[in-house]
């Protein structure tokens, strides 16, 4: 395997199990880290746990805590937590299945490719790869990971399989509880077939690779520089040259369609008072 394996164990459908092994499908090391140093002398900084009023401890007086009220802690020993860790059982049951687009996005946390075991016969995984693709559904179970249940949904991908691991309910908040504060508000019909309008415009296969994170294209660039004594390159970023005052106005001319009425051969009725920051310092049409 070109990388250690996160799980390795059986995927079990009925009476079915398919030996497999589960690789990481993103790259930890693909971002920046940095360390904190002490400038006069160049040395890494090393953190010592401390006490209030009390001063250095040995890592055997530590133990974990849980704060009921400030400043009040209900302490547990590892062994205690130890006790009720799951038994590392090395099977996936597949017990349900579900249309992709039944889960919502914000359950999916982390993806994993999942290949076939190098020494076992492939033929069952390839079985439940082309079966999950024809039928478009997802199977989902739980597996036990240092010893934490993990729940789970695996899906067809290219030659393999994905694996996702998934939230659990209680640990997603609801969308209504974030969006309190959006006012009901009914635009006009002509904003947004112009919005519709730019979406369709805009609109193109994704591919990732045509993204670039420019920030961190700077931070390399800035390292860079600096480990060979040189001066930095400014990597520049297109900003807005103008704010926006009229949306109705800045829609028509994002889809080229120019600023005034005649382009659209429809009349507008834009809020032009509500979203104008000086209402005095322009005329009436």
């Amino acid at each position: 395997m070109p990388t250690r394996a996160y799980w390795s164990g059986n995927i079990r459908l009925s009476l079915v199990s398919i030996p497999i092994e589960v690789v990481p499908a993103t790259k930890s090391n693909a971002k920046i880290s940095f360390h904190q140093i002490h400038k006069p002398s160049g040395a890494r900084i090393r953190y010592q746990k401390v006490v209030p009023d009390i001063g250095p401890v040995d890592t055997d007086e530590i133990v974990k805590g849980y704060e009921l009220e400030k400043g009040k802690y209900v302490l547990l020993e590892d062994k205690e937590i130890d006790k009720l860790k799951l038994e590392a059982k090395k099977t996936l049951d597949l017990v349900q299945f579900v249309d992709l687009h039944e889960i919502d996005p914000i359950y999916f946390e982390r993806p994993y490719f999942v290949v076939p075991d190098e020494d076992e016969d492939d033929e069952a995984f390839i079985v439940l790869r082309d079966a999950l693709k024809k039928a478009k559904k997802v199977g989902l179970g739980q597996i036990v990971i240092r010893g934490k249940g993990t729940l789970v949904a695996l899906k067809a991908c290219g030659k393999g399989m994905l694996l996702e691991t998934l939230r659990y309910a209680d640990e997603v908040k609801k969308a209504s509880t974030a969006f309190t504060g959006i006012k009901e508000h009914e635009p006009e019909k002509d904003m947004i077939e112009l919005a519709e309008e730019l979406i369709k415009k805009k609109s193109k296969k994704f591919d990732p690779a045509a993204f670039k994170d420019s920030y961190e294209e700077a931070l390399r660039e800035l390292i860079e520089a600096k480990a060979e004594h040189r001066q930095v390159r400014q990597i520049e970023e297109t900003r807005p040259t103008a704010q926006v005052i009229d949306l109705m106005e800045a829609l028509r001319k994002s889809v080229g369609k120019g600023g005034d009425e005649k382009a659209s051969g429809k009349k507008t009725t834009s809020r032009r008072k509500s979203t104008r920051r000086k209402p005095g310092r322009r005329k009436a049409a």
